[in-house]
């Protein structure tokens, strides 16, 4: 059985998913941590010899999900509180409370998790502990400084005769009011350099500049890698950043990567623990290929649309060959509710 975590009303990829798999004969579940706790009640049950049983209901569903061989954590919602609960503070930390509960419980599933469980998810996004790996594993990364003393920034803008771009230091968004505020990638201005002062109310990386003939967007899925030229040059708007979307004047290609750069993206997968991740780089107008970063979680849809690459092919594969694969004994008994399609 396979259980799919998501916001599936925002979220494409898994609706894409979804009906491929149904295609297949195979009628996965959907749940999403934002049910939890104001519309699932979930329970766990632990006899003396130390084997769990966990519970979710939602209404007067329950749903038993002990043959689940596989898990697609995709992007789920946060855990809402009910709204009976007025105080903001008590929201906040019944929230965060339900998070790490849901953590442990997502953890403790004996199966199949892609691209892996939360607690990888959640460390495989430190972008030092990424660009420490890849350059282990032979690729070539930018010079990179995270910091908020202002001093230590000026000095590397010297270093790099100003040619730096700025990037938020973590995986993270602005939550203004019911809004989320994402920053792309800047080039740092000498205007910037004005301000350097600011540095010091919040950490920011910042990296030299690399020259880009084309970006590569590369999804591993599994043990097969798919790497399409996003031609990012060719219009102002996305110059510095692709995820600002000029999709008419941005041609995509598929891409022939080197064996060496093949085989070095699917150790990089495989080494922090996943079986997808979508990886950025640069190849220069030198020809050579620069590691930029690794989303776990990173979107593929319009790569696919737009190169015809049969990334939502595999995924639906290594989502079915999970459930033929052999469960980990001495493991929980685990009971989902909701979310049945």
């Amino acid at each position: 059985m396979i259980l799919i975590i998501t916001d599936r009303q925002r979220d494409g990829h898994a609706e894409c998913v979804i009906t491929k798999l149904r295609d297949r004969g195979t009628n996965p579940v959907v749940f999403d941590y934002g049910w939890f706790p104001a519309q699932a009640q979930l329970s766990l049950s632990c006899t003396a010899q130390g084997r769990a049983r966990f519970m979710v209901r939602t209404g007067q569903d329950t749903i038993d999900l002990t043959d689940i061989n596989v898990v697609w954590l995709r992007r789920p919602t946060a855990p809402v509180a009910h709204t009976d609960i007025q105080d903001d503070r008590m929201r906040r930390a019944i929230q965060i409370d339900c998070r790490n509960f849901l953590y442990d419980l997502c953890d403790a599933l004996p199966c199949l998790w892609v691209p892996g469980s939360p607690t990888v998810v959640s460390r495989t996004q430190h972008k030092v502990a990424q660009l420490q790996l890849a350059s282990a594993l032979g690729f070539e990364v930018p010079p990179t400084l995270i910091t908020n003393c202002p001093a230590d920034f000026l000095e590397f803008y010297r270093q790099h005769n100003g040619h730096i771009v700025s990037k938020t230091a973590v995986v993270s968004a602005f939550q203004l009011l019911d809004s989320t505020l994402s920053r792309y990638t800047e080039v740092v201005s000498k205007r910037d350099v004005g301000y350097a002062h600011s540095i010091r109310y919040c950490p920011m990386l910042f990296q030299a500049y690399v020259p880009k003939r084309v970006e590569l967007r590369i999804t591993v899925v599994g043990q097969q890698v798919f790497a399409a030229e996003i031609h990012s040059q060719q219009t102002n708007h996305t110059r510095h950043d692709w995820r600002r979307y000029d999709l008419a004047e941005t041609p995509h290609y598929p891409h022939v990567l080197p064996p060496e750069v093949t085989q070095r993206c699917l150790r990089l997968v495989q080494a922090l623990g996943l079986c997808y991740g979508a990886i950025d780089m640069v190849v220069t107008p030198d020809d050579r290929y620069v590691f930029l970063e690794i989303n776990p979680s990173g979107q593929y849809l319009w790569i696919e649309q737009l190169t015809g690459l049969p990334i939502t092919d595999a995924l639906c594969d290594l989502l079915i060959a999970g459930t033929h694969a052999s469960k980990p004994q001495g493991h929980h008994v685990v009971s989902l509710a909701g979310g049945l399609l």
